[in-house]
């Protein structure tokens, strides 16, 4: 559900009868400025998991780059939005691989004007250059940087998602003209992430409902960047974080605290999806 409006929902003296809630990870459940999980979030989540309700991670990363959240327990994972979804015993539910032909372009475009770009599998992530603007992205959310990529020996056929180090403003030609099957998402202005066409967050919350027989009406989800847009628009309740960017606030159904501030456990609260005292979790 989506009222194009920050404006509280009114759900009058009843409860949302949410079974499953989605979280986006980087300024999510993760901070950027301590790349840790705030202990209100890891109460929130085990309270949840105790009531019943479904907790999925739905991330741009690949499920080998989840060890931030390895202390936490989760009812399964969507990977590369929405290109790889799996149950916490490995479990493969869903698999969407990239064009082969656009993977062949992107190539093609780097060799003739040197832009730099990351291809991402089911087991690995390789990229194609080690630059400072790839330096700073791992940093930024706390990685080790991937293994270099050999241009002359690409899987074509089997990349789940690219990453691809440009500017915003030239995005759109870039994608008109080289990665034509695709679609393109941002969390940040370093890079744009790429997909098969169709594919976004969304996607994997309607296998994740058909693997738990629940509804899109039973569903919640944070998010903070533009990759989120889809699944914020189309869950029961779509809440942005405090600190996500205005394009995510916009089309939420509720804006919440930032990370650093409690966001996650004051929106569960507000929807009274939790309660602040008797589903609080003591340490």
């Amino acid at each position: 559900m989506n009222n194009n409006s920050n404006e509280q929902i009114n759900y009058g003296n009843s409860k949302p009868d949410i079974k499953a809630v989605f979280f986006d990870v980087d300024g999510t459940l993760v901070s950027f400025k301590t790349n840790q999980i705030p202990v209100s979030t890891k109460r929130a989540l085990e309270a949840l998991r105790k009531k019943g309700i479904n907790v999925i991670v739905a991330t741009g990363r690949s499920i080998q780059a989840l060890d931030v959240l390895k202390e936490l327990s989760f009812d399964g994972f969507i990977c590369f939005n929405g290109g790889l979804c799996a149950t916490t015993d490995g479990e493969i539910l869903h698999k969407q691989p990239m064009h082969a032909e656009d993977i062949k372009a992107l190539v093609d475009y780097q060799k003739k004007y040197n832009m730099n770009f990351a291809l991402m599998y089911h087991d690995g992530v390789f990229v194609h250059t080690i630059t400072d603007m790839v330096k700073q992205m791992h940093d930024h959310i706390n990685l080790p940087l991937p293994p270099l990529l050999d241009p002359e020996n690409v899987d074509f056929g089997n990349v789940l998602q690219a990453n691809v180090f440009m500017n915003p403003e030239e995005e759109v030609l870039f994608m008109e003209n080289v990665m034509p099957n695709c679609v393109a998402s941002r969390w940040t202005p370093l890079f744009a992430d790429v997909n098969a066409g169709g594919l976004n967050k969304y996607v994997g919350i309607e296998i994740f409902c058909k693997h738990f027989n629940i509804q899109p009406s039973q569903t919640m989800a944070f998010g903070d960047g533009g990759n989120d847009i889809a699944m914020l628009t189309h869950t029961a309740i779509g809440v942005a974080m405090g600190d996500a960017n205005t394009g995510v606030k916009a089309i939420a159904d509720y804006t919440t605290a930032d990370v650093d501030d409690d966001g996650i456990w004051k929106a569960l609260v507000h929807f009274g999806v939790l309660e602040d005292v008797a589903d609080f979790i003591p340490q």
